[in-house]
């Protein structure tokens, strides 16, 4: 039978207990101890629920952010934390958001957070590293140690898991721009010190992870894969190298060269890799294979992943391994608890604990005979028969739409130095103009309101009054700020995608389908499952009656197709580039209903848009070339005095400015607080040429930034950028804020912006 395992499991508990117990702690409601209590009790369910494993991962909880633990582990925290009062563990929170518990902090002030931007392809942020020339590591094995304890203790065949450290270096940024290999040689002690420490603690198995042998590879980073495992290949445990999100291609090789007990290959990305990795494999090495998706919640076809698997199980024996294709921390915790999702799309779905289960049945298929889980094949086969013949997943109309897209829908009719000039003459703005990204706090009012209706015990009409009256508390709050314009907050909308989710045709609801993004920010991607299309309105009735509160500009705030797509869990029966377009049919209704109803700023958020590219570059262009079309179908269907603003957050960019110039948004605002206006490097080489909104408030840190602070940043914005095309916002939007904190910040936004046109005149 072959050994099964897995590489992470989701950390933030069934019910959200994390992020509860995070947020409680934070404002100083609840004590440590609480928090630490309520940390081993997930780690101690969670170790149960995999108890069926022959290994388990250990080190993948986490209280924040895996590669932040793994900065603590090596020593690795910024100058600045230093110094303060508190323990590790506030010097921790202080990189993760800029302030630990509120009890813990001296000054009340707080320091920077460390930067934050996408886990590769997904929608999870970590932790940037920092380094310099300067950089030193010290090994602090306690948190890996205490937990290899505890899951001893409860009996867990315990399999640490650790990022390598070519990865570590590759996600980090050097602040000096030093090279960040150079640090290498140091590094490398510390990581086999870290191997010896986890052998003293009884530890057989490491998990490394090195997801970086998916992207392309300079010679001198393949030539350092080899210097560090030859360096690390002295341990007394038993390394597995985990790859997972793409192809190993040409890094296959180097990977079957390394000096590990095993290897670990993503087969639902790169299944064609496992081929030509076993004709090369040592004979003595353990081939893990990813066969179960860990990205996305659709049931894996048993039966034909047995059709492939059987021979290779023939073939390796006891080298084979199985496990799905990364951490399930990309997905819901348990689909039991969704009782009330549609049972036909439920019969469809598999979360974490359900992929366990498949594993399971695969293993014992293998071991035992299909004969022995005939039933479970024969049950997982009728599930997706159904799913495939559904007539709800296929819709004519929607088809038909799609064949009839032209090129013209993409364009707007005039380029954008005309549309500025008609834009600038409706819209009669000042230079520096100053808005927000869309949302404002959700208050206990907001969600309390919002859940009653959902749950029937408020009805329609008190929950329309409800929502207007804190859209209209949000316009009275912008217009004694002194804002430019205006958003009307988003009472209404529980998040970003699931909102439109709910009103589109096509998509499905979890009541409890929680995953992480960072931190303590959990999201419920909503489930797209069919056929997309708009049955009525979305936005407009919100957005037109915020407009009537006040004579400025309103922007209708609008959630873009890539994003939609990238934020949903999307269906797997036709390229992703179909599903987007019928997403941007559906936007693009709204688009000009919105126009019609007369708004003159509108908002298509595209958060998404970087974090969908490829991990190899070799392949961005042919998803650029239709992301890029998406949008433009989505936004161009309106008139030149109609003014389009898009929005992208903690994301890096500067390598893909001339396609995001291509989407020909009459304004872009982005992420640069926590980068220091870094992401505006870009701007140097590149002529960008319309309107850019350089986000000056890190809206997912507590600490409220100072006038002199953001104007700072918007000199160094105007180095770059002529003045006259900037505008002064925050990096993404307020609902995760509190109004104490929202105001002050705000109020020195808008003072700033007020000295900038000092400056200008």
């Amino acid at each position: 039978m072959p050994i099964i395992h897995n590489l992470g499991f989701p950390r933030i508990g069934a019910r959200r207990e994390l992020k509860f117990a995070l947020e409680s702690y934070w404002k100083d409601a609840s004590t440590r101890e609480a928090l630490t209590t309520i940390g081993a009790d997930l780690r101690r369910r969670h170790w149960s629920a995999q108890a069926a494993l022959d290994l388990v991962p250990v080190g993948d909880f986490s209280f924040y952010d895996q590669v932040l633990d793994m900065s603590v582990t090596l020593g690795n925290l910024p100058e600045r934390v230093h110094g303060f009062a508190g323990d590790g563990l506030d010097n921790y929170f202080r990189v993760a958001r800029g302030r630990s518990a509120k009890s813990s902090e001296a000054d009340g002030g707080g320091v920077a957070a460390g930067e934050m931007t996408k886990w590769f392809d997904t929608n999870y942020h970590y932790i940037v590293p920092e380094f310099s020339e300067a950089t030193t590591f010290t090994l602090d094995p306690s948190r890996l140690r205490d937990q290899v304890a505890e899951a001893k203790a409860q009996g867990v065949k315990a399999k640490p898991v650790i990022i390598g450290p070519l990865t570590y270096l590759a996600l980090g940024k050097a602040r000096d721009d030093s090279d960040k290999l150079a640090l290498l040689p140091r590094l490398l002690p510390v990581y086999a010190a870290l191997l010896d420490a986890l052998a003293a603690a009884g530890v057989e198995w490491v998990q490394i992870d090195e997801p970086i042998l998916v992207t392309e590879l300079t010679p001198a980073w393949r030539d350092a894969f080899s210097t560090a495992y030859r360096h690390l290949q002295g341990s007394r445990v038993k390394v597995l190298l985990a790859t997972y999100f793409g192809q190993l291609l040409e890094n296959l090789s180097l990977a079957a060269s390394l000096p590990v007990a095993g290897l670990h290959l993503d087969a639902i990305n790169g299944r064609d890799d496992v081929a030509p990795l076993l004709e090369i494999l040592p004979a003595d090495r353990v081939v893990s294979l990813g066969i179960i998706n860990g990205r996305n919640i659709w049931k894996t076809d048993l039966t034909a992943v047995l059709d492939w698997l059987e021979p290779l199980a023939a073939r390796l024996g006891d080298r084979l391994w199985i496990a799905p294709s990364c951490s399930l921390l990309h997905v819901p915790v348990d689909l039991d608890s969704e009782q009330a999702l549609d049972a036909e799309i439920r019969s469809w779905l598999a979360f974490a604990l359900q992929k366990l289960d498949e594993l399971t049945v695969l293993a014992t298929a293998l071991r035992d005979g299909r004969e022995a889980v005939q039933d479970a094949l024969a049950a997982n086969h009728a599930a997706l028969s159904a799913r495939r013949t559904s007539s709800r997943v296929t819709n004519p109309a929607v088809q038909a739409a799609i064949r009839a897209i032209t090129t013209d829908m993409g364009r707007r009719r005039s380029a954008y130095a005309q549309r500025a000039a008609t834009q600038a003459a409706r819209l009669q703005l000042p230079r520096y103009p100053t808005t927000t990204i869309g949302s404002f706090p959700q208050t206990t009012d907001i969600r309390v309101a919002r859940s009653e209706f959902k749950a029937g015990r408020l009805d329609e009409a008190a929950y329309t009054s409800a929502m207007q009256a804190a859209i209209a508390h949000a316009v009275r709050e912008q217009e004694a700020l002194g804002l430019d314009v205006l958003v009307h907050g988003e009472a209404e909308r529980n998040d970003m995608v699931e909102y439109f989710g709910e009103q589109l045709d096509g998509y499905a609801f979890s009541q409890f389908g929680w995953v992480q993004s960072y931190g303590s920010r959990c999201v419920k991607p909503p489930i797209l499952f069919g056929d997309i299309s708009r049955p009525h309105p979305m936005t407009v009735d919100w957005i037109t009656y915020a407009q009537s509160l006040t004579t400025k500009p309103m922007k209708g705030m609008l959630t873009g197709p890539v994003t939609i797509l990238s934020w949903s869990f999307v269906r797997d029966d036709q390229p992703r580039s179909a599903t987007c377009r019928q997403l941007a049919l559906a936007i693009r209704q709204e688009v000009i209903d919105l126009e019609q109803a007369g708004i003159r700023v509108i908002q298509i958020d595209e958060a998404a848009l970087r974090e969908g590219l490829p991990l190899r570059r070799s392949q961005w262009q042919a998803y650029l070339d239709w992301a890029v079309e998406c949008f433009r179908i989505t936004a161009n269907g309106v008139r030149d005095e109609t003014q389009i603003h898009t929005h992208m957050c903690y994301s890096e960019f500067n390598d893909i400015i001339a396609s995001i110039a291509e989407m020909d948004a009459d304004v872009i605002t982005i992420e640069t607080s926590r980068s220091d206006m870094e992401l505006l490097d870009a701007f140097d080489s590149f002529r960008y040429p319309n309107e850019i909104g350089p986000g000056v408030y890190d809206i997912h840190s507590p600490n409220i930034p100072t006038e002199a602070h953001i104007v700072q940043l918007m000199r160094k914005a105007a180095e770059r950028i002529p003045a006259e095309r900037l505008w002064v916002n925050p990096d993404c939007g307020l609902k995760t804020r509190q109004w104490a904190e929202v105001i002050p910040a705000l109020t020195h936004m808008v003072a700033a912006a007020k000295a900038l046109r000092g400056d200008a005149a």
